[in-house]
């Protein structure tokens, strides 16, 4: 206890620089911290993916769809458990701003599929039997004020017209790292639209999703969807989900390699800052060491004290930056929620951040250190200032 006092209070014999010092790790902690966040954000949906679930989608591309009658041909092939299909809709909420992801999935089998998506079983049974349903997340409904039995008209894109939907189901997830920001509604609502207005658009999905019985032969069954439909006018592709997601991230993965760079080029400025002042603070205490060493206090007693006020102005400046991280992330993320439906804190990055304060503290400390044990007292003593 005496000697955290000690270092307590020799890492502010100079209260302004000390101060400015741990204004600077704090902040760097900070950036770090969201920087990895917004990364983990970036992958959130590679992370939820599940090794028991597919995606089947066309061989050329996603745009392109497949034929409704692919369904059950897929259900006949061994290892599959469950087979579901949906379109990506991508309707507007009175304006462009309001984007969430929409779909036309077939629901039954689809929340089969998400286990994740925890939906009242009354609520379900209305979405089934009612065409117009939809189901919404928990976040989309509360963002929008939208309550049970509310209508919702979505303005079309990719099918023109305005499409107006009852809100039949609210779902929640059952982890936190569940997306709520999605709506599903029924695809017969679409496909029978479709045959009144566009009758060549009728019968086709956009993808397929397949959850496997064994997800250790996920491989095999994928291979054999693929080779089902070989040579066919609609050749497919199916990968698990979590390629799907990951074919998505490697579009921007230029991007991600940049904010990574930025995040470890943070650390190591705020350690050259951490260095210079360890650096100042061990020049001026040259004659203090040295009468140390003359009291009999060893090398490895002083290293101590240098490498253990280099920590304690770190770790400071590091949990006041952990502290600042949650509420700084909650606010990014409700502003960003358009964008990043997952947007929180991982314990990983809490320990990334502890680790690089620790890093910050010791490497920034090395060379002071050196200098402190390795004068002569005579040469100590004979310092002033």
């Amino acid at each position: 206890m005496y000697l955290l006092k000690l270092l307590w209070r020799n890492s502010f014999r100079h209260r302004l620089r000390t101060t400015l010092t741990i204004v600077g790790i704090t902040i760097a902690i900070l950036a770090f911290g969201m920087l990895r966040t917004f990364i983990n954000a970036w992958y959130a949906g590679v992370d939820a993916s599940s090794a028991s679930r597919l995606v089947t989608r066309n061989a050329i591309s996603l745009v392109f769809p497949l034929p409704i009658s692919y369904k059950d041909r897929i259900r006949q092939v061994d290892g599959v458990k469950t087979v579901s299909y949906g379109s990506w809709f991508g309707g507007i909420y009175i304006d462009e701003k309001n984007f969430f992801p929409n779909f036309a999935v077939e629901i039954e089998n689809y929340l089969k599929l998400y286990p994740e998506f925890v939906l009242p079983p009354e609520q379900l049974n209305a979405v089934v039997h009612d065409r117009k349903a939809c189901v919404v997340g928990r976040k989309l409904a509360e963002r929008f004020g939208w309550k049970i039995g509310d209508t919702i008209v979505l303005k079309g894109t990719i099918y023109p017209g305005d499409w107006e939907f009852v809100l039949r189901g609210i779902y929640r997830g059952k982890e936190q790292g569940t997306d709520e920001t999605q709506m599903f509604f029924n695809w017969d609502y679409l496909n029978e639209t479709m045959r009144k207005l566009v009758p060549r658009r009728a019968d086709q999905v956009g993808f397929y999703m397949v959850g496997v019985a064994d997800p250790s032969h996920a491989a095999d069954v994928a291979a054999a969807i693929d080779k089902t439909f070989r040579n066919s006018l609609a050749e497919t592709l199916t990968e698990t989900e979590k390629a799907f997601q990951l074919g998505f991230i490697s579009m921007t993965e230029a991007i991600i390699i940049a904010i990574q760079l930025v995040s470890f080029v943070v650390i190591i400025i705020i350690m050259a800052v951490v260095a210079n002042t360890m650096a100042m603070t061990a020049r001026e205490r040259i004659n203090e060491y040295a009468v140390f060493k003359t009291l009999g206090f060893r090398g490895c007693h002083i290293a101590g004290m240098v490498f253990g006020e280099s920590l304690v102005i770190s770790m400071t400046g590091c949990a006041i930056g952990v502290a600042l991280t949650y509420p700084v992330a909650r606010a990014f993320g409700t502003a960003l929620s358009d964008y990043f439906p997952i947007f929180n804190v991982a314990p990983v990055t809490i320990a990334m951040d502890i680790g690089a304060a620790l890093m910050v503290g010791i490497v920034a400390a090395i060379f002071p250190t050196w200098r402190a044990v390795t004068i002569r007292i005579a040469d100590g003593l004979r310092r002033i200032g």
